[in-house]
């Protein structure tokens, strides 16, 4: 799995799964709804080990200290990305050389393109985790079903015992999934914390109630399934009452997939011809 490194936060990496095409009965609804749900994380879980699909697209990511759009490109051996936009404007020569020379580190410093996949495998591996615990964390209830979708409802399970913090603030949400019917696939995911989570009896840390997170999902090709949408807004504060959450808003479109044989070099080159920009009709102005 590798995606933008803003999506590699804990709450966004969360269901950063791609997807491939798998056989499952049409019939889920013959089905309890967590046979549904085992059904979906098994389906991921396949997915992410099996799919190496790669792709370009743009990414428009907003928190608190930063509003930015980006290229970005997949390649077997890392990301590449090409700020176009900051806080409305162009980027400053300043920024655009900053770009050149990540990506430049990228290609020549082998330490560099080892650490950013050590980051993305622990962030991948939370994923995962997460992914696993949905069906024992929730009591889930169908809600509904039409136009091909089966709608479930999710809250906490009493008898459930987090093992990590992440899995905590996870398993204290309520919320809806949203399930592809035909495929099992997972198209969307909303929840919202339905009680502070405290850490050390509070004095290490605190979740406040009433945050949310928001997921969303599209199939860019035939069975080939992709996050395209995060939002996150979950507050509180750790020791010292300093705060602690996030705040965040990831928005990416325009997808087409990466030619074959375009390894880190090409891509490179890729982007700074403005061949990326091209195939996603991305207006780009550098001031030089």
């Amino acid at each position: 799995m590798t995606r933008s490194s803003a999506s590699h936060r804990l709450w966004a990496s969360l269901l950063l799964i791609p997807a491939l095409a798998i056989v499952v009965s049409p019939r889920a609804l013959g089905q309890s709804p967590q046979q549904i749900v085992e059904k979906v994380v098994r389906n991921e879980i396949y997915a992410d080990d099996h799919d190496h699909s790669r792709w370009m697209y743009k990414d428009a990511y907003k928190s608190p200290d930063k509003n930015v759009v980006k290229l970005v490109i997949q390649t077997a051996n890392g990301n590449l990305s090409q700020l176009i936009e900051d806080s409305g404007r162009p980027p400053t020569p300043q920024e655009h050389q900053a770009d050149l020379n990540r990506i430049q580190q990228m290609l020549s410093d082998p330490s560099f393109r080892q650490k950013q996949k050590r980051n993305e495998q622990h962030d991948d591996q939370q994923a995962r985790d997460l992914m696993n615990m949905l069906p024992k964390a929730f009591i889930w209830q169908f809600t509904g079903r039409e136009n091909g979708e089966i709608h479930l409802s999710y809250k906490p399970n009493p008898s459930f015992s987090p093992p990590t913090m992440s899995a905590r603030v996870l398993a204290a949400m309520s919320g809806t999934m949203v399930v592809d019917e035909h495929q099992l696939r997972l198209k969307t995911l909303n929840g919202r914390l339905t009680q502070a989570v405290e850490f050390g009896w509070g004095l290490l840390g605190r979740m406040n109630p009433g945050g949310t997170f928001q997921i969303i999902r599209t199939e860019l090709s035939s069975g080939v399934w992709d996050i395209t949408q995060t939002h996150v807004h979950i507050s509180g504060h750790a020791l010292f009452f300093k705060s602690i959450g996030d705040q965040e808003d990831e928005i990416c479109s325009d997808y087409r997939p990466v030619p074959q044989g375009v390894d880190l070099a090409k891509a490179a080159q890729m982007l700074r011809d403005g061949q990326v920009a091209h195939e996603l009709h991305a207006e780009v102005h550098f001031n030089h």
